[in-house]
């Protein structure tokens, strides 16, 4: 109650001072016109007392209480803390400002990273009557201004934003301005603080998607490495067990290649990348038992720089490769067959060959079986656009499928 009578009495004792020195011009110039100036200055202070009292009621109207007497202000000042570099600062400020109702010219200088906009007077209660003649009008700020800046921080920036009347202070002790400052610095506040708000819905909900996509593919992947080829394992046992009886010495062999395969089968915890040269062990593992019961049938032969061994490379992809070159090429075919087995660097880039001299791609599967396609979706998923699978024929027969993975790869991505 105190900070509302001073208010109002501040008010109108600038009125009467200002009466009082035009009462006494005119009362010595001519006294008639001295009696109509304090007529007319009766008349304007009941005017200043009325709209003194509307200008509170804006201001606890929009403020909510009138505890504070920075609320009762015509100049308004706020300092605002973004979690943003100063250019998109700038932006989001600048759409603030532009959104208030009553913006006449906006004047954006983006290399100093200030903004001045002039604003209208909107009458909230839409008092009309002799226009500029109106002497409630008098009494209250027709034009008002905006002056905003960004202050650039360490990966943060500070936006500092004034409203306030576009006379000097002095008008404060004259005028007041229904609260329209204080609503355009709190909607420009509010304003900026629901663009934060979406901002943050909008990286929680991208985060989220991202989990969400992670898990999905790191799914796809486990789905798409268990689809190995499960004949060879029964196949394997059965040869086993009958060596054991006919051939121990192979038998042994066989099984000791078989424990070496399964080593380097199994699931991974920690879901990340084998390596090219875990993966050849694989292969060859795989390869020397196809030989125990394939016999002099399957030749293989290896050619792949020791520099090349930790390349980053998912697993089970090679073995894929060998085996579609073993059921697609060779097995079909009579007589000898091999599989060869390279490496090469290039550029950024590591291929891996996987060759053979089977029936190529006049075979039934013809190089697009499933093995193919879950080598192409894995190599999607782990890599997006940055590995290729190419198929080519091999000269003089066969066939050969080459991998083109980046010589190094994050260790975060979805791998499986």
């Amino acid at each position: 109650m105190i900070k509302r009578l001073f208010s109002v009495a501040r008010l109108v004792l600038a009125w009467y001072l200002l009466f009082l020195a035009l009462y006494v011009v005119a009362d010595w110039f001519w006294w008639p016109l001295g009696d109509a100036v304090t007529l007319v200055g009766l008349v304007t202070i009941a005017f200043v007392v009325i709209r003194a009292y509307s200008h509170l009621g804006r201001v606890q109207l929009i403020d909510g209480k009138l505890s504070a007497a920075a609320a009762l202000s015509n100049r308004q000042i706020r300092q605002i803390e973004v979690p943003f570099e100063a250019d998109e600062a700038f932006d989001l400020l600048d759409a603030a400002i532009r959104e208030l109702p009553g913006v006449d010219a906006i004047d954006s200088v983006r290399s100093h990273l200030q903004i001045r906009a002039s604003t209208r007077y909107l009458d909230p209660y839409g008092i009309k009557l002799l226009g500029r003649y109106n002497p409630l009008s008098w009494v209250v700020s027709q034009h008002n201004r905006i002056l905003a800046s960004v202050v650039r921080g360490d990966g943060t920036s500070r936006l500092v934003l004034i409203c306030e009347p576009a006379f000097a202070p002095w008008s404060n002790w004259l005028q007041v301005d229904d609260g329209i400052n204080l609503q355009n610095a709190e909607a420009i506040t509010r304003t900026i603080g629901l663009q934060l708000s979406q901002r943050r819905r909008s990286e929680q909900t991208a985060a989220t998607q991202t989990v969400t996509e992670k898990e999905l593919a790191i799914a796809r992947l486990s789905l798409l490495q268990a689809q190995v080829e499960p004949h060879f394992l029964y196949n394997t046992l059965a040869s086993a067990q009958y060596l054991t009886r006919t051939d121990p010495a192979s038998a042994d062999a066989m099984l000791g290649h078989l424990i070496g395969y399964l080593r380097h089968s199994l699931p991974r915890t920690d879901r990340a990348l084998s390596t090219l040269g875990e993966e050849l062990e694989r292969s060859r593992a795989y390869l020397e038992i196809l030989k125990i019961r394939m016999g002099s049938r399957l030749n293989l032969q290896l050619d792949v720089p020791d520099e090349l061994l930790p390349t980053p490379l998912p697993p089970m992809m090679l073995q894929t490769l060998v085996e579609n070159a073993i059921k697609h090429g060779l097995e079909p075919r009579p007589g000898d067959g091999t599989i060869w087995i390279f490496g090469r660097r290039n550029d950024r880039q590591v291929a891996v060959t996987v060759a053979d001299d089977g029936l190529g791609f006049s075979g039934e599967a013809g190089g697009s079986g499933i093995g193919l396609k879950n080598v192409r979706e894995r190599l999607r998923l782990v890599y997006g656009t940055a590995a290729t699978l190419t198929l080519a024929a091999n000269f003089p027969s066969g066939a050969a499928a080459t991998i083109s993975v980046p010589a190094t790869f994050a260790q975060d991505a979805p791998h499986v």
